[in-house]
């Protein structure tokens, strides 16, 4: 955490990148196990380095509509939460088997909204925290652009009893601006942090720390 701001780092791909992201404030490390995005790791690759991960921040796995068995093997890898997006259209059903495998304090849900749609609150319920990235119609996150801050605030106001966190497009340069807008306690830095997807700039992470803890 730094200066009351929770940040998780997400799409990481290597130990060297984790290390520097705890070492500036993170707080929670982000792996995505879908394999259509860029910073895919596969779920045997982080098998592999998480030993070497530092100890501290937590690790979530992100997900894409998972079927049950999937979702098992991601709590069997030692995942401390997880990230499960989805289309808007997913039956009310498979959410609330998400939230039975998982439990609420473990599930983050990151729905694909179109910009006219809200979180419907029979959701709410199923997980304390929701994740509001920007609409892409083409796929799941991961656009690197910013998305509507208005509407994050909208649903923050609404709904305190949960933890909204604010994703997309968010960088050194605008993550002043975003928590302004949007009233967010809570980032996902992804595209904003890297060099290349799945390779994260050192300097910007340590930017992206520096700009958070000089916030009055």
């Amino acid at each position: 955490m730094i200066n009351g701001v929770q940040i998780k780092v997400c799409g990481l791909t290597r130990v060297e990148d984790a290390v520097v992201a705890a070492d500036t404030g993170a707080d929670y490390l982000g792996f995505i196990l879908y394999p259509k995005s860029p910073r895919h790791l596969p779920l045997e690759r982080y098998v592999g380095l998480a030993p070497a991960l530092p100890p501290g921040p937590g690790r979530v796995a992100v997900m894409v509509e998972p079927t049950t068995e999937a979702l098992a093997a991601a709590v069997a890898a030692g995942f401390d939460f997880f990230q499960i997006h989805f289309a808007h259209t997913t039956p009310p059903a498979t959410l609330r088997e998400w939230s039975a495998q998982l439990g609420p304090r473990r599930l983050w849900l990151a729905p694909k909204l179109p910009p006219d749609l809200d979180v419907p609150a029979d959701w709410l319920p199923l997980a304390d925290t929701v994740m509001v990235d920007t609409f892409h119609a083409g796929g799941f996150g991961g656009s690197g652009k910013t998305g509507d801050w208005a509407k994050f605030a909208r649903h923050q106001a609404a709904h305190p009893g949960h933890a909204w966190i604010l994703a997309g497009g968010l960088s050194p340069e605008n993550i002043a601006e975003a928590m302004m807008r949007s009233g967010t306690r809570r980032v996902d830095v992804n595209s904003g942090v890297e060099s290349a997807p799945g390779l994260k700039d050192h300097s910007k992470l340590r930017a992206l720390a520096a700009t958070l803890s000089n916030r009055s």
